[in-house]
């Protein structure tokens, strides 16, 4: 059989995550024994070793790594369509966004937090007066968690930034371009300058760069995990890290911060992004809009 089971791939993925059989029946809530033996099933089926199984743990053969990435990108797409469509039938019961008094259609609008933030502005004011046009919700994220809020389903549709979004299966446009700053303390000596390049900021002693998670990894550095937006203004205006941005994040700098331009930093690229399969009306109003701004 070709086919599988979205339960399956949830076992495997927790045995091919957790390299550990015991981690991984604790994590799904059940017993060793019934995950083995479904992991072996699944093998028997598939006609393939998925694991390589030792006194230590297991390890992924290539076949169970192949599906490891695809399995991922399956359960997101179920995940995504159960979501998408709950948002499709609207708030208001059985009845849908479609029906004669139902609610609005809704749109979930992904960005990143703090950049872009005149060009969201207008968009969503622009959009906002067009006929039939549906309601948006904005959902700030961290740095580069677009690509799985888009993926997964949590949003519709995103503001992604090249080169540190990945566009990679999803339709695009491009809004705008624009340089880099480094946000620094109003107090450090360096935002006495006009520019700065990425040498003079980078290793600076006492002020390491902030370091935002990415598939909830943090990279490694001596600089602050960051959360959220705010963790990083506070961060920052006590002189305890510095950030490099697009230039429009000098929308959300406070008085204790300071941008310098950086003359070597590559220019960001704003795309408006959604997934290539899409078949939603009003997402394609808000593409329309944001391409006319």
């Amino acid at each position: 059989m070709d086919t599988l089971e979205t339960r399956e791939l949830r076992y495997f993925l927790a045995v091919a995550e957790e390299l550990h059989f015991g981690r991984a029946a604790e994590r799904l809530g059940m017993a060793q024994p019934p995950l083995s033996r479904a992991i072996q099933q699944l093998e028997r089926r598939l006609g393939v070793s998925l694991l390589k199984r030792n006194r230590r743990g297991v390890a992924l053969t290539g076949a169970g790594e192949m599906l490891l990435h695809e399995g991922r990108a399956a359960l997101d797409a179920t995940t995504a369509a159960a979501r998408r469509t709950r948002r499709a039938g609207g708030a208001g019961g059985m009845g849908g966004a479609d029906s004669p008094g139902g609610p609005r259609n809704r749109l979930v609008l992904a960005v990143k937090a703090g950049a872009s933030h005149e060009l969201l502005h207008k968009l969503l004011d622009a959009y906002a007066a067009e006929p039939d046009a549906a309601e948006v919700e904005v959902l700030p994220s961290g740095t580069c968690e677009q690509e799985g809020m888009l993926r997964d389903g949590r949003a519709d549709v995103a503001l992604m930034h090249a080169p540190f979004n990945s566009l990679a299966g999803f339709d695009s446009e491009e809004l705008m371009t624009e340089g880099q700053i480094a946000v620094l303390p109003a107090a450090h000596p360096l935002a006495a300058r006009s520019t700065l390049t990425l040498a003079d900021i980078t290793g600076l002693p006492g002020l390491p760069l902030a370091r935002w998670s990415r598939d909830g990894v943090y990279p490694p550095g001596p600089g602050p995990e960051v959360h959220d937006q705010t963790q990083l203004a506070q961060l920052i205006a006590l002189g305890r890290t510095m950030a490099v941005y697009p230039d429009s994040a000098r929308a959300w700098l406070w008085a204790e911060h300071k941008a310098v331009p950086l003359t070597d930093a590559p220019p960001v690229v704003t795309h408006i992004a959604w997934p290539a399969h899409s078949r939603s009306l009003a997402l394609a109003g808000l593409v329309r809009t944001a391409t006319r701004l």
